[in-house]
């Protein structure tokens, strides 16, 4: 297929995947998934009481706050009702690409390099590499920078903790045009932690330069998000970085001065998702999902927002996934919307990491795991631990348990609202607290560097999550632990691991007051 071909189909391509009637959906204005659900957030739905007045008082705003609820919804209908659009909207020109790369070409490109500086870098970016801590590109980094920067579409794999992160915010940094004012990248992430992490690691290497970046989140303000997008306080941003939902939101919004969309989208040049294989849908448990349910009853995923994000882009936009896992399902779907990506992989056999020993407690049966924690937590000495549980309930449980039994523990779950859970990462990340429990929202992309022991308190019923959990341990190479709670119903979830990742899963040692010398 020739590029113009492939470039035409992108998005049609992808309807092919996601559920009919969602693509009913209207994909124009304000009338999409995301556009309600902001409303919701906004508050039209809820009571007076939240706009400042007194219990009791009326819709009308009647009482002491009344004029600040007639302030607010004016201030929402505006938003929500941008003008007709005046005049065309700016078209930016974008660099050209060279789709028609030799094979010696493209084995060349993607070869790996010595150094950052033979990636030909502005000298702001590579200061900004050095003052983050790299001194090194790591393989991923060495590999999928070059390809990257040629504005091709990528696909890059590799083990969890080798600086797949690095790799795309270097990549990203490289390709956008501080003279343009507009957003030129759109990096999206699966949870919202994951995303304060990538968007800390941009802002950390770009300190040197004058790009701009904005974060697009659940629980940031939506105004607040248009305001910064339309550029009204100031230039626009050059890359915006958020979870599906409220990027889909934000390429739907209009500016109220001249009506056109507030990101424009002829200035676009990158798309990155990071847990790729997430995002669209390709997990073993998503497949199973989805396979399980009828087409009219499957809940919308983050394909079905992945698809609706396509229908804003433009066509000639650079796509670059990135993951540790990628199954046959995930790249056959890629091939739906990519235009023959350079590809960096790493074979399943070896994604578990070399740093990382994993061992197994038989521990017979659930009631017998509590016991079993306390007792390894009075034997090891441990800087920081992450315990991994498969449910929201299981992980509350054991969090009160453990801290009845005067551990400095905290938790985290998809179920806390966004402030308790950047709290609770906050006091993690600082020290403050040594032991988190968590479900799988934290078995991706998530980076504490002191951590050295994961436990699964419960062992994982993904295949995908046992390598993504035990990776939060030995990040960048370090020495890490996993330590895994089998009873006589997990053994045969133990072995698919083990064929699967071609790995071997220890029983416990005796002197297991060595396992971190």
């Amino acid at each position: 297929m020739s590029y113009q071909q492939s470039n035409n189909n992108r998005n049609h391509n992808m309807s092919n995947n996601v559920n009919s009637s969602d693509n009913n959906h209207n994909q124009d204005g304000n009338e999409g998934r995301g556009y309600f659900q902001a409303v919701r957030r906004n508050g039209r739905n809820g009571g007076n009481r939240r706009y400042g007045g007194n219990r009791g008082e009326g819709r009308d705003g009647v009482g002491r706050d009344g004029n600040n609820y007639h302030h607010r919804r004016q201030r929402n209908q505006q938003y929500e009702q941008p003008p007709e659009p005046q005049g065309e909207p700016e078209i930016f020109v974008k660099p050209e690409v060279n789709y028609e790369m030799t094979k010696e070409e493209l084995e060349d490109l993607v070869l790996p390099v010595e150094s950052f500086e033979d990636l030909d870098l502005s000298d702001n970016i590579t200061r900004g590499i050095f003052s983050y801590g790299f001194e090194r590109p790591s393989p991923i980094q060495a590999k999928a920078i070059r390809p990257f920067s040629t504005g091709r579409d990528v696909i890059a794999q590799a083990q969890s903790g080798m600086g797949k992160t690095g790799a795309f915010t270097i990549g990203t940094l490289s390709r956008v045009d501080e003279n343009v004012n507009a957003t030129q990248a759109i990096v999206l992430a699966h949870t919202r932690e994951l995303a304060l992490q990538i968007d800390t690691v941009f802002r950390q290497i770009s300190t040197h330069t004058n790009l701009r970046i904005n974060m697009c989140l659940k629980g940031i303000p939506v105004q607040e998000n248009i305001e910064k997008l339309s550029g009204a306080k100031g230039g626009k941003p050059h890359i915006i970085i958020g979870t599906p939902g409220r990027i889909l939101d934000m390429l739907k919004r209009r500016d109220m001065a001249t009506g056109h969309p507030i990101i424009n989208r002829s200035a676009l040049r990158m798309l990155v998702i990071d847990e790729a294989d997430e995002m669209l849908g390709t997990t073993n448990e998503s497949m199973a999902r989805n396979n399980h349910h009828r087409e009219d009853d499957r809940k919308p995923g983050f394909l079905d927002q992945i698809y609706n994000v396509f229908q804003f882009l433009p066509k000639d936009i650079q796509v670059c996934l990135f993951s540790a896992t990628m199954g046959s399902e995930f790249f056959e779907l890629t091939k739906k919307f990519m235009r023959d990506p350079i590809t960096v992989l790493v074979k399943t056999e070896e994604l578990t990491l070399e740093g990382i020993k994993q061992y197994y407690i038989d521990v017979e049966e659930n009631k017998y795991k509590f016991d079993t924690l306390c007792e390894l937590y009075g034997l090891l000495t441990i800087n920081q631990s992450i315990i991994y549980c498969n449910s929201m309930r299981s992980v509350e449980y054991l969090t009160n348990m453990l801290q009845k039994n005067n551990f400095m523990v905290s938790c985290i779950h998809g179920q806390m609202t966004p402030s308790e859970r950047e709290m609770t990462m906050s006091e993690f990340r600082s020290g403050k607290s040594r032991v988190l429990v968590s479900t799988d929202l934290l078995s991706r992309g998530i980076d504490v560097q002191q951590v050295s022991v994961v436990i699964n308190y419960d062992i994982p019923t993904k295949i995908e999550s046992y390598l993504h959990r035990i990776g939060r341990s030995g990040r960048y190479g370090r020495k890490g632990v996993a330590i895994n709670f089998m009873t006589r119903f997990d053994s045969g979830r133990v072995k698919n691991i083990e064929q699967y990742y071609s790995t071997m899963i220890e029983p416990l040692p005796a002197d297991i007051q060595n396992l971190l010398n």
